[in-house]
């Protein structure tokens, strides 16, 4: 049954989401938004199972849906959902890409639904990207033709990309568009570069469902999880009508609901700034900490020069009551903010530790670092484990996965050569380089060539370890099962994945786990990697040695904490810069030729330094210590 909370309501009647023009719901998680996703589908089946007609779905592809097409399947398999009246037309299929490419939309549909329900196979319509260019127009024309000789659409299920796409619908897109040929804007090839092993190697057209075609299906829902997608989704949702963010053409249809996690919807001005809205909750001491910071930025003043004036004129003369005077109110976020910086990120012994974010004591611990792929921990927290060994602590580095995706041939061939020249036999190596010289776009690797991309990343990593002060029998490669699946889409995560970490965790014991934090894709690796943490933990927590264990999240190199969330923050020098710059620089296969660059040009070193300088800045702004870098955290408690 549909819960009532997703039906559709018009946007902007209260106060609190007087901003926005699309109807949209907050989920805790996307897990839970796609269950209800799923949930309305199959409630849509059925009533058009009842009456004996046909249900005709428009489905998309991409990491958003993934979640709603895993349920539906167990709709599928566990309360014998039936998808024999169920049609589908998919949005898009990129051009030029064979139907069994790995990156082909076709082949996605039928390893992540279709191959796993009952429909009927000549119910299932994906844009073929395999036609003749003078053959493109004709086509399209009888793909719209079809629909709209089945009625149109009864559901349209959407993501969203970074441009504001849905589909392929670039920014410039016409309302009035149908399906047709579009050339990609390069942030889509970008954030499709990762599949694709290299952005050269994404096609630069696509075929898409148009706008025209989208804003005609009877009901809408468009999804969106992490925090990559809270910009664009607040344009999306508030902003103003135009076609340079297709989205927004979405406000004009009277039956479209969008479906967030907290993540993705953090932009959003009642989530943002509510106090703006008059719908604040000033109890919630996080509340306060982002109002006052957000202040300071607004003003351009540091904390403690925040006037009383400065508060009500900018909706926060409720906060002033509540405190009573806005100078102790100014002491109060200062001295909280003061108080997340330490030198000693593992406890500093024989000091008072209230005020400090980690215990004094043990005055040695046993810590873990979880790094997702073999460079994480020294790009996104190098500084504070350099700090941590330094400072005596026993610390241990576990990378989850093997990261042997990130490889890319050129470099392994390079490993293969030097190896030949060196070692008289290398017949176990003739097969891989002449795979690597055969090898063609956008297929798999082969076993022996995952295992030989596994070994230059953990060579990477011992050296990089052994740099900073590690003993080896301290480095721990887990190469998680999940992740071996040859692809950028990964295996389902299962216990087997969960049991390496238990075995780790109640082997070390430890007083301290760091992991990444990165919510950014609520379905990428590092995402992934977190959840089997948190599983472990949940399942090792009643251990009596969990009582002593906290853990910090770390954030990588796409993003970091806002200053609310920060609960310790590690300064570093300019020598100890220096020294996390070597550390990332030992990994040499991920340093000049990165695979998953993104659109973002710089190496992940210099994101890594700009950010933490950022950090600094930001410190140095709100009026404390002026800091040549800071690394931060925030602490999960369970």
């Amino acid at each position: 049954m549909i819960k009532e909370k997703i039906i559709h309501q018009v946007p902007g009647a209260f106060e609190e989401n007087r901003f926005e023009k699309l109807h949209n719901v907050t989920f805790d998680s996307s897990f839970s938004g796609s269950l209800v996703i799923a949930n309305e589908i199959a409630a849509l089946i059925k009533e058009k199972q009842e009456g004996d007609l046909p249900c005709i779905l428009g489905l998309a592809t991409g990491s958003s849906p993934l979640s709603v097409y895993n349920q539906l399947i167990k709709l599928h398999l566990n309360d014998g959902l039936s998808f024999k009246n169920v049609i589908t037309f998919n949005l898009d299929e990129y051009y030029g890409l064979e139907p069994n490419d790995i990156n082909s939309y076709h082949l996605f549909m039928h390893e992540n639904l279709f191959d796993h329900i009952d429909i009927p196979k000549e119910n299932i319509n994906i844009p073929t990207g395999m036609l003749q260019l003078h053959k493109v127009r004709s086509y399209c024309k009888a793909f719209e033709k079809k629909i709209n000789d089945l009625g149109g659409l009864d559901f349209q299920l959407l993501g969203i990309g970074r441009t504001g796409h849905v589909g392929f619908n670039e920014p410039g897109s016409n309302i009035n568009s149908q399906t047709r040929l579009v050339t990609l804007d390069q942030l889509t090839r970008y954030d499709a570069a990762g599949a694709f092993n290299g952005i050269d190697n994404v096609p630069s057209k696509a075929i898409t469902m148009g706008i025209k075609t989208i804003l005609s299906a009877k009901r809408i829902v468009l999804m969106a999880w992490g925090t990559n997608k809270s910009k664009i989704i607040q344009k999306a949702v508030e902003g103003t009508l135009t076609p340079k963010i297709p989205t927004t053409y979405l406000q004009e249809h009277n039956n479209t609901t969008v479906v967030l996690d907290y993540q993705a919807a953090s932009g959003l001005t009642r989530i943002k700034t509510p106090w703006i809205t008059g719908n604040c909750d000033w109890s919630d001491l996080s509340n306060q900490c982002k109002a006052v910071y957000w202040l300071c930025e607004k003003t351009n003043k540091s904390i403690l020069k925040l006037t009383e004036e400065d508060y009500i004129k900018n909706g926060m003369s409720e906060l002033l009551i509540l405190h009573g005077n806005y100078y102790d109110l100014n002491i109060k976020m200062f001295n909280r903010l003061q108080n997340t910086i330490t030198g000693w990120p593992g406890g500093k012994p024989n000091a008072d530790d209230s005020k400090r974010p980690e215990r004094k004591m043990p005055e040695k611990k046993r810590c873990i670092i979880f790094s997702p792929h073999p460079d994480d921990d020294v790009i996104s927290m190098g500084g504070t484990f350099d700090r941590l060994v330094a400072q005596g602590h026993q610390v241990h580095v576990a990378y989850q996965t093997s990261g042997n995706i990130a490889v890319s041939n050129d470099e392994a061939l390079k490993y293969i050569e030097v190896i030949s020249d060196i070692v008289r036999d290398t017949s176990v190596y003739a097969d891989i380089k002449q795979e690597l010289l055969q090898k063609e776009k956008n297929t798999i690797d082969s076993l022996a060539l995952r295992k030989l991309k596994a070994i230059i990343r953990k060579r990477e990593s011992l050296a990089a370890t052994r740099y900073i002060g590690i003993p080896d029998d301290q480095v721990h490669f887990f190469n998680l099962p999940f992740y071996e699946s040859g692809k950028v889409q990964k295996n389902k995560p299962s216990q087997s994945d969960i049991d390496i970490t238990n075995e780790l965790i109640s082997s070390v014991k430890p007083h301290q786990i760091y992991a990444a934090g990165d919510l950014a894709d609520p379905h990428g690796t590092h995402r992934i990697c977190l959840n089997i943490l948190f599983d472990s933990i949940d399942q090792l927590k009643k251990e009596s040695y969990m009582k002593d264990c906290w853990v910090w999240l770390y954030r990588g190199a796409w993003q970091e904490f806002e200053v609310h969330e920060i609960e310790m923050a590690v300064p570093m020098s300019p020598d100890q810069v220096l020294r996390k710059r070597k550390a990332i620089f030992y990994h040499q296969s991920q340093k000049d030729s990165v695979m998953f660059q993104g659109n973002d040009d710089r190496e992940f070193w210099v994101r890594a330094e700009d950010r933490n300088r950022t950090s600094a800045k930001r410190y140095r702004d709100l009026g404390l210590s002026d800091y040549q870098a800071i690394e931060l955290f925030q602490r999960y408690h369970f």
